[in-house]
């Protein structure tokens, strides 16, 4: 089970520069049975507005202003739950504990007007990418050598691929920019961080530690006489909270100079001014405890920063949104035998098992 949560909290690791997205998510998942064998959301800038499982079979709204899409469109959300009841076929696992897992949306900067919407639709299998669709080329891209027949069949289909332009070029955009104009109080709002410095004993690392802020379009560093710093740093992942704001951490190795020279600057998308926090030992927090005069330890607690980012995770619900891609990325062990099915809308394409063979399309 944890395994399997891991992969629904890590899957999503597209690159975020754009300025405003939306995101379909969709899982289908095997043999576990505290899940839904399918799930769904859309996120919006990062925030969960609608749900929809193969338990409930009926698409909600997350947020309470979602509401208001009703008045221009009253069927919207039996709209919705008709065009999910049709995904819940899309892929069908039938061995073993797996995840199968689609993201498709788009993305454009409001500030910049010459740069038109972009459009992405990217398929996963146990966590491991297995095919993309690169929109400016028209064509699908195989990730993994048992998908090379599914996307032959499909880079043929022009009008498949006609139709996955016009949903993540034209519709995607102009839902975008009407769910913005609902949620504007939420999804444009400009929220300042807390900003910490944190400790876990004298001789570690000091974490620079800012969380509530909103939205996730932010820079964060340490810099030594007002000069960033790229050595002895490292810099945490962003992280979401349980309210929709996001929390963020950038580690420093103690130095042994004046620590009045360095300073952890925290800059966010939107708001004027920098957040300049100067290292000084008297605003380090910490619940160090030094060792007795007898010279048994007492134990130390967990720093907070480690606890708040656990419970951080835990409440990301379903998906985990990083705006970087992971580094040097350790091989991942290939899933045993999948056995999943794509539908392109005419008939089902089987990969096939995955056992060294290229897969024959229809089979």
């Amino acid at each position: 089970m944890n395994r399997v949560l891991f992969w629904l909290l890590v899957w999503c690791h597209v690159a975020c520069a754009a300025r405003h997205s939306l995101w379909h998510v969709y899982t289908v998942s095997s043999h576990i049975s505290r899940l839904p064998t399918m799930m769904a959301v859309v996120v919006v800038d990062g925030v969960v507005t609608e749900h929809y499982d193969s338990r409930t079979r009926v698409a909600t709204a997350k947020q309470p202003w979602m509401d208001a899409i009703l008045d221009r469109n009253p069927d919207y959300w039996e709209d919705q739950t008709t065009f999910w009841q049709k995904q819940e076929h899309f892929g069908n696992i039938n061995m073993g504990v797996h995840v199968f897992q689609v993201m498709h949306g788009c993305e454009y900067d409001d500030e910049d007007e010459s740069q038109p919407p972009s459009g992405f639709n990217r398929h996963s299998y146990d966590a491991q990418d297995t095919l993309v669709l690169d929109m400016g080329q028209r064509r699908w891209i195989w990730l993994r050598p048992q998908m090379e027949a599914t996307v032959r069949k499909w880079n043929v289909n022009l009008g498949w691929l006609e139709f996955m332009e016009h949903r993540l070029l034209t519709e995607c955009p102009r839902r975008l920019r009407q769910t913005l104009e609902y949620g504007k109080d939420v999804l444009q709002r400009i929220q300042r961080p807390l900003v910490f410095l944190l400790q876990t004993e004298p001789s570690a690392d000091i974490t620079c530690h800012a969380t509530g802020f909103y939205p996730d379009r932010v820079d964060m560093y340490w810099t030594h006489d007002g000069q960033q710093l790229h050595d002895d740093v490292e810099h945490g992942q962003l992280l979401p909270n349980h309210d929709g704001s996001f929390q963020l951490s950038v580690r420093l190795r103690v130095p042994a100079e004046d620590w009045r020279r360095y300073a952890c600057v925290f800059v966010l998308d939107g708001l004027a001014e920098e957040i300049v926090t100067v290292l000084n030992a008297s605003r380090i927090r910490t619940n160090y405890v030094p060792a007795n005069p007898a010279g048994h330890d007492i134990p130390i607690i967990v720093a907070g920063v480690v606890v708040s980012v656990a419970i951080a995770a835990a409440a990301s619900v379903g998906i985990y949104v990083r705006r970087r891609k992971r580094r040097n990325a350790a091989p991942q062990r290939q899933p045993s035998n999948p056995d999943c099915f794509y539908f392109d809308g005419d008939q089902n394409v089987q990969p096939g098992r995955v056992d060294g063979q290229v897969p024959v399309a229809g089979q």
